[in-house]
């Protein structure tokens, strides 16, 4: 696996960042707002990234026509940024579903739709396929519940509750 601890001060720049750009924009706005405000934000900190980085998906041997951009990448840090009332398992399964197709082995999930700007860092270790929730310190977390990547029930009352 891969050393996460290596990535800790990258890491804490982007989280910074992100909480520069909540602090001037506020909470609420769209996805594409802040996703370009991120993108400048970090070049302003000397940080390089890709906005909007096409990933290629292949089938078996099959290299398939779907493409999926991921929001933004630094180096080999994914960040999936969302603008919603509360992050649900849908997105924390696009952000894992993103690590697993690139083999990055680290993604932030960063939120711009509540109050208070909120944020998880994801790791992905290629030897086991998995994704799983790690700390500030990049130590994962041992009580966390990941079967919400397995189960959509718990999506399907927050939908019903939009209807």
């Amino acid at each position: 696996m891969t050393d996460l601890l290596s990535y800790s001060n990258l890491v804490y720049r982007i989280i910074g960042a992100a909480m520069e750009v909540h602090s001037k924009l506020n909470w609420g706005l769209l996805e594409p707002v802040y996703q370009e405000a991120m993108h400048l934000e970090l070049l302003d900190r000397g940080i390089d990234n890709e906005r909007e980085k096409e990933i290629e998906i292949f089938y078996k041997h099959h290299h398939l026509d779907k493409k999926y951009k991921m929001d933004i990448v630094v180096g080999d840090i994914v960040v999936e940024l969302k603008s919603v009332t509360k992050l649900s398992p849908s997105h924390r399964a696009q952000l894992c579903n993103y690590l697993r197709l690139t083999r990055k082995p680290l993604g932030l999930l960063i939120n711009f739709g509540e109050k208070h700007l909120v944020g998880e860092r994801w790791a992905y270790d290629e030897n086991t396929n998995e994704c799983f929730i790690v700390d500030r310190n990049m130590d994962p977390l041992s009580d966390a519940d990941y079967s919400f990547l397995l189960d959509s029930e718990e999506e399907d009352k927050d939908d019903s509750t939009l209807q």
